[in-house]
């Protein structure tokens, strides 16, 4: 005949319990630690990511606003005023900046993230995208084949 082990009622395995071990308790906190060490940077980064995107697009706004301009008055010679009454959302830029003459530009604005994003236009046509920050949120730390950063 096969013996059996009396078995200890539920309630009674519970109250035996003495918790977890200060062993125990380290492993998770390192791990938690661990975990936090990574998603931190990269949420952060996130982050920055975001404020360039905002600002890039910015820009992209305000280079129509100015195309726009010089359709009406034959050259790039805008300053920000002009282009705030062509788009008005433009004025949710941080230090919008245009430069210009009758064949060239320059406008610049500013990151959250403190990136200064640049956008140029030379005499012969090319336009170049810049920024302050090479290798820096949305900024690329090598330029493209045709010069730009972002």
């Amino acid at each position: 005949m096969e013996q059996t082990r009396p078995s200890r009622p539920l309630a009674g395995r519970f109250a035996d319990s003495r918790g977890f071990t200060l062993i125990e308790l380290l492993v998770v906190i390192l791990i938690v630690g661990i975990l936090a060490a990574i998603a931190l940077p990269a949420f952060i980064n996130q982050r920055q990511k975001g404020y360039d995107t905002d600002t890039k697009t910015t820009l992209r706004t305000a280079l129509v606003a100015l195309q726009s301009y010089e359709v009406n008055e034959g050259t790039y010679a805008a300053t920000t005023a002009d282009l705030l009454a062509i788009e008005p959302a433009l004025g949710d830029a941080i230090n919008l900046t245009v430069a210009g003459t009758a064949t060239t530009f320059t406008m610049t604005a500013e990151s959250k993230s403190t990136t200064v994003f640049t956008v140029s236009r030379d005499a012969v046509g090319r336009t170049t995208r810049d920024c302050s920050a090479h290798g820096s949120g949305l900024c690329k730390a090598n330029p493209d084949a045709n010069g730009n950063h972002w």
